[in-house]
């Protein structure tokens, strides 16, 4: 677990920043957020926005995913202002709430590449406040590299972040980064450190156990160590080891939710819970977006009302 300085950082960080990555206040109250099921529109990349945010609101999902990575509809540089605003009224129609933007920024890249990502992560904190006013967006990504790797660039990955820190500062956004199976951030103790060397309530952490499980990491463990940190977590079922990968969709493998939900709500998380569907699944030439958020919404929604854990 991380020392107590970095606890107490995060507990005395402006309130407005609490705000944003977990709930709303109304004046000098605190307002936790329920914690919300929702579904990434990573796994519709063949929908329009406007067929993928009713289908999701149809299914009864609490709150939805945007990917704003290069080359996707909804693409960060290219997303018009207008579009962005018709958008953000279609989120307000459904009433779908946009938990996170999804972004896929590698962070052990040269300067140039450097710079890029700080362009596009501006771009994310803008859309963040365009897309949803009254409670931006947490910015979710990998940080790219590969295993092997840690040892070597843990500090370069360090300094890179106290870069985006001030970033997401300067854009009153939260970060959330992910670990990934095939990273070099891999493991849940690689994710505390490099979130103890920034030190910033604006970079926080992303849960995700599928990748863990690839690695036979314990999950109540994985949750005590970095729930707490996280103002995000994706769902999916995974199969196989770390050297043959296979994601699969929630209920599709073994993981049992229900005390899943018990384990992260008992480590104090309150953010939302999203369905994340693995390219190696949408990817594929006969998958049905609005058959996998189906699939994926019944075992989760059931798995939410037997732990008892309130969703909104």
């Amino acid at each position: 677990m991380l020392p107590m300085s970095r606890r107490s950082f995060l507990a005395t960080s402006s309130m407005s920043i609490a705000a944003l990555a977990m709930g709303e206040t109304r004046g000098d109250e605190r307002r936790p957020a329920k914690m919300g099921l929702g579904f990434s529109l990573y796994g519709m990349k063949s929908l329009s926005i406007d067929d993928g945010l009713k289908t999701c609101r149809e299914i009864g999902y609490d709150c939805v995913e945007l990917p704003i990575q290069a080359d996707w509809p909804w693409d960060s540089r290219a997303l018009s202002r207008d579009e962005t605003k018709r958008i953000a009224g279609l989120l307000e129609r459904t009433g779908l709430r946009l938990s996170s933007l999804m972004e896929n920024l590698h962070v052990v890249v040269d300067d140039a590449r450097h710079q890029d990502n700080l362009e596009r992560l501006k771009l994310a904190a803008e859309l963040a406040h365009a897309l949803s006013p009254k409670r931006p967006a947490v910015i979710e990504t990998i940080l790219g590299g590969k295993p092997a790797q840690w040892d070597d660039v843990r500090q370069q990955m360090a300094d890179r972040l106290k870069d985006w820190a001030r970033v997401a500062e300067e854009g009153k956004v939260v970060i959330a980064i992910k670990p990934h199976v095939g990273g070099a951030m891999h493991r849940p103790e690689h994710a505390l450190w490099l979130l103890e060397q920034v030190e910033s309530s604006h970079v926080r952490a992303a849960y995700d156990y599928s990748h863990y499980q690839l690695r036979s990491i314990d999950m109540a463990e994985s949750i005590q160590q970095l729930a707490p940190e996280s103002v995000f977590i994706h769902v999916k079922d995974a199969a196989g080891d770390a050297n043959r990968v296979q994601f699969l969709l929630p209920g599709e493998g073994t993981v049992d939710y229900a005390r899943y939900l018990k384990l992260v709500a008992a480590a104090g998380y309150e953010g939302d819970v999203v369905v994340e569907v693995s390219g190696q699944i949408h990817g594929k030439p006969n998958y049905d977006p609005i058959a996998a958020a189906k699939k994926s919404y019944a075992p989760l929604a059931a798995a939410f009302e037997k732990a008892g854990v309130a969703r909104g």
